[in-house]
């Protein structure tokens, strides 16, 4: 590659970062179990915190984070105020900045909503990286698989009767897409029972099905309720308790042989890893943007990947599609269309899978639209 400037490639840095605050509306308002037991309001927008990363040379990389329902305009000021760190750092040493951004905000903590908004930036650097490459982001990291196992969740939320979701089902895998998710845990455990049923007869024995219980039963309950949905041969219950509760995972993992996951709700590496080195579940949910980016993230899934575990990375596709080609073990990408308009690009889904993008980087750009969605921006570093 040759550099401009009279820069090497391994003398670049970083000259500017830009961050957005986006909120997308969803079509429609969703809840799931946290909402029908009155813990949280329906979900009606996906905040995003974008970071646009140029260097001296000229190259960009371009990462997200998000979050629902409350925190956007904290990630926005936690991100504004640690990204300054970054500019005239090598882009490359990507583990060595991250440690930097983490540390930089260690007062607020190094998990939660200071390693989510550090994501952007972390995610962006790995954009760059692989487009400094000419490689896609799964190539960059050595990717097992050109195509990865998905299922649709967002077709599955609990405000949508029986009949729209069998309908949802259905234009899932029209569209494609390999398994379908669909959420309980509602206070009237009849009502689940009977929207499962459902599910499994209109879909058929083989086509794989899951359910997400958004930590809403006990101990008790998820035993009992695993025991009967045995029947219904399920790839797996997700989240079926508290999300920090490692023992009542362990032994329900351990009663059942529906397999048990759980992930999504932890913000660091140590969190994810009690899991994972203990064994407490089946299948580890973990996601990118919510341990800090993809640096925490491959950190949890050698550990998993020693283990043989079964990974479905939670949410973002446009991310985990890239994370999941680059594990060894056969997993699966989670379906959400909320986030497409976001980008000029879609992700090519057939056979129950969706095809890895080739482009370099995550292989995305971001749509005009957004600036109708943008909330708030700011600029760091040497403006052109």
């Amino acid at each position: 590659m040759k550099a401009t400037n009279g820069m090497s490639p391994g003398t670049d840095r970083i000259r500017s970062i830009r961050l957005s605050s986006v909120n997308i509306p969803l079509k429609t308002a969703v809840s799931d179990a946290k909402v029908l037991t009155g813990r949280q309001a329906p979900l009606k927008d996906v905040a995003l915190l974008f970071a646009q990363i140029e260097t001296e040379m000229g190259l960009s990389g371009l990462g997200f984070t998000y979050t629902l329902r409350t925190g956007a305009p904290a990630q926005f000021a936690h991100a504004k105020e640690v990204a300054p760190i970054l500019i005239g750092e090598d882009p490359n040493d990507i583990a060595k900045l991250w440690g930097k951004l983490v540390w930089a905000g260690a007062s607020v903590g190094r998990g939660g909503l200071a390693t989510q908004a550090i994501a952007a930036l972390d995610t962006a650097l790995w954009d760059l990286k692989a487009k400094r490459a000419g490689l896609p982001l799964s190539k960059l990291l050595g990717s097992y698989r050109d195509s990865v196992r998905c299922y649709n969740t967002s077709g599955g939320y609990l405000q949508a009767s029986i009949e729209e979701i069998l309908d949802k089902s259905s234009e899932s895998l029209k569209r494609g897409i390999g398994g379908v998710k669909i959420k309980v845990g509602q206070p009237d455990e009849a009502l689940d029972l009977k929207r499962v049923e459902a599910v499994r007869k209109h879909l058929g024995d083989k086509v794989p099905l899951m359910v997400d219980v958004n930590q809403q039963w006990s101990r008790t309950t998820a035993l009992r309720m695993g025991r009967i949905l045995e029947q219904y041969k399920l790839e797996w219950i997700e989240e079926p308790l508290d999300a920090y509760d490692v023992e009542g995972h362990a032994e329900l993992s351990a009663r059942l042989d529906t397999p048990v996951g759980t992930g999504e709700m932890l913000t660091s590496v140590k969190e994810v890893a009690e899991y994972v080195q203990t064994g407490a579940v089946d299948v580890i949910m973990h996601d990118a943007p919510r341990v800090g980016g993809i640096t925490p993230f491959l950190k949890v899934a050698a550990m998993a990947e020693s283990r043989g575990m079964i990974m479905a990375p939670h949410f973002v596709m446009e991310i985990h599609i890239h994370l999941a080609a680059a594990y060894a073990h056969e997993t699966w990408v989670e379906h959400f269309e909320w986030l497409e308009s976001a980008f000029n690009e879609r992700i090519e889904i057939q056979g129950g899978r969706m095809i890895v993008p080739t482009r370099p980087g995550l292989g995305f750009t971001l749509s005009d639209q957004i600036a109708d969605w943008t909330v708030a921006k700011a600029e760091i570093g040497k403006q052109e």
